[in-house]
């Protein structure tokens, strides 16, 4: 006799957690606001922008094993997207343009998104063809040179035609507006007065969500399954009928595309972009998060991201005060000593948890667990 096998619940214990986080992910901006002011806020808003980003760069590094040194790359695809189709750059510098639209371009940014994700998956797809047959260092320093290549781009496209304004940058983009609210100037709901910080914050934790559920469902799919063979062993990969071509530009794709998304929510949000914004720095910045988080676990990349993001804050913060109060004097630039203790203490969780902060289980790539008769399986 067979007892048919039901789904496995979620104990009301875990779903309560959830329940409580969410709450707590709400009013994150209430209660950090008023423990260390706005400032503190506009961290938040970065730490979620980058976020969405190492959860892109999880799918090609964390999910499929490729080395992608150039990431940023996309961020400034997606942010250049939004700058250039939500500013008045355009029409001022082209007449055709301008006759087009007399009014200025001032795209809303959920116009751009979708041309920004497109965009950003073309360019990794781009990125990922000559690469196929690449691995570990070569393809580090390939990608390297594209993200670099990018950039160099955006800084140099202001003659003989000028398309990205060069290393002036590109200003007075667009605002993300929803249902008439313009999330760059402060409201006031229900006699509460609601900083621009605050919505902002809360269009980022709505789009890390989605990102978040995406990657979720992609990481237990057929698509995800097959990443995760390549990781481990391309050629058996390859021997078990897998594409690999396929997976791997689907991979470069898909995680570009993410960044994308990133990068025009970060140029709507400044106001503002630049091709300082993405140098070599923020693809490192970015990687250190997926690894020191932990390399294909959704969650520990977001722990990493907010850790790294806040860590560096808090050390920006700290580092003058407590110099002048144990030495009554600073012996080292509050950047320098940073960077410093930021690079010791990566080093510091490399040799004490190489595999992350926050680990894949061992069991993570396996089927969902099932229960059958009070007897379980994973």
């Amino acid at each position: 006799m067979t007892t048919a096998a039901t789904p496995y619940k979620t104990p009301w214990q875990t779903q309560a957690i959830y329940v409580a986080l969410l709450a707590l992910a709400v009013c994150a901006p209430f209660l950090v606001s008023a423990a260390g002011g706005n400032y503190w806020v506009r961290v938040l808003d970065f730490a979620l922008l980058y976020v969405m980003l190492a959860l892109g760069l999880n799918i090609v590094v964390g999910f499929a094993g490729l080395l992608d040194m150039g990431y940023i790359a996309f961020y400034a695809v997606g942010a250049y997207t939004m700058a250039l189709l939500g500013s008045p750059h355009l029409t001022t510098h082209f007449e055709w343009i301008g006759a087009l639209f007399p009014g200025g371009l001032h795209l809303a940014v959920w116009l751009v998104l979708p041309v920004a994700f497109g965009l950003a998956a073309l360019f990794g797809a781009l990125l990922g063809a000559p690469t196929l047959r690449l691995r570990g260092d070569y393809l580090a320093i390939v990608t390297l040179g594209f993200g670099e290549i990018i950039r160099i781009f955006m800084n140099n496209l202001d003659r003989p035609i000028n398309i990205t304004n060069g290393p002036q940058g590109v200003n007075l983009i667009e605002p993300v507006r929803l249902f008439g609210v313009n999330f760059a100037k402060s409201q006031e709901w229900f006699g509460v007065r609601i900083p621009s910080l605050y919505l902002y914050y809360w269009l980022f934790l709505t789009m890390a969500a989605i990102i978040v559920f995406v990657c979720l469902r992609l990481q237990h799919s057929r698509i995800g399954r097959a990443w995760v063979a390549i990781r481990e062993d391309e050629i058996a990969a390859k021997a078990m009928g897998i594409n690999t071509r396929n997976i791997k530009l689907l991979a470069f794709a898909m995680g570009a595309s993410f960044g994308g998304v990133s990068g025009a929510l970060f140029a709507s949000f400044q106001g503002f972009v630049s091709p300082e914004s993405f140098t070599f720095w923020e693809s490192i910045y970015v990687l250190a998060i997926v690894v020191l988080g932990g390399m294909g676990h959704v969650p520990g990349v977001i722990l990493g991201g907010f850790l790294l993001v806040g860590f560096q804050e808090l050390l920006r913060a700290l580092a003058v005060p407590v110099q002048m109060k144990l030495f009554g004097q600073v012996f080292v630039d509050a950047e320098v000593l940073r960077q410093l203790l930021f690079g010791l203490a990566m080093v510091a969780v490399m040799l004490y948890r190489p595999s992350g902060l926050w680990p894949a289980p061992r069991k993570e790539d396996r089927p969902q667990r099932v229960r059958a008769g009070g007897l379980s399986w994973t």
